[in-house]
C-alpha cells in the first residue's frame, strides 16, 4: 500500500446529475467538511450520510483521510451522490490496489442518467397534454 506523506493533498471530482464536488482528500483524523460545513451539518438525512460515507467503510479507512469537499449545482440527494463519486475517485488515486474493491462497489463509475428536457408541443418531458377525440 502506498501511502502519501502527510502533506500530500489528493484531489479528484465527481459528478452527478448536475452536481459537481471537488474533493481533497489528506492522510487525518476522519473529518469531512463540505463547503466549510460538518458533513453531519450539511447533510442532515441520515441516508446521505451514509451514501457519502460508503466508499470510506468499503476500503476500511473511515477515520483514516481527513476530506475537504466543494459541492456545487443540483440538489441534496445529487450533490450527495457527486461527492460519493469524489471520494471514491480521491481513494483510488491515493491508493490504486483499492480499485477493485470500490470498482466492484459501482463507485467509480459516473451514474449518466440526467434530466430529460421538455420537449416543445408536450407538457413534459414525456407527459403530453390530454387529449379529447371529441
Amino acid at each position: 500500500m502506498s501511502s502519501p506523506v502527510s502533506s500530500d493533498v489528493i484531489q479528484a471530482t465527481g459528478k452527478r446529475k448536475s452536481a459537481v464536488a471537488r474533493v481533497r482528500l489528506k492522510l487525518g483524523s476522519g473529518q469531512i467538511t463540505v463547503n466549510g460545513r460538518s458533513m453531519d451539518e450539511y447533510f442532515p438525512r441520515p441516508a446521505l450520510q451514509i451514501m457519502v460515507r460508503t466508499p470510506l467503510e468499503q476500503t476500511d479507512s473511515l477515520g483514516r483521510y481527513d476530506i475537504d469537499a466543494t459541492l456545487d449545482g443540483g440538489g441534496v440527494a445529487g450533490q450527495a451522490g457527486a461527492l460519493r463519486h469524489g471520494i471514491a475517485r480521491a481513494i483510488e488515486k491515493l491508493d490504486a490496489t483499492q480499485r477493485g474493491t470500490l470498482k466492484r462497489a459501482g463507485f467509480l463509475t459516473r451514474d449518466p442518467r440526467k434530466k430529460e428536457r421538455k420537449k416543445y408541443g408536450q407538457k413534459g418531458a414525456r407527459a403530453r397534454f390530454q387529449f379529447s377525440k371529441r
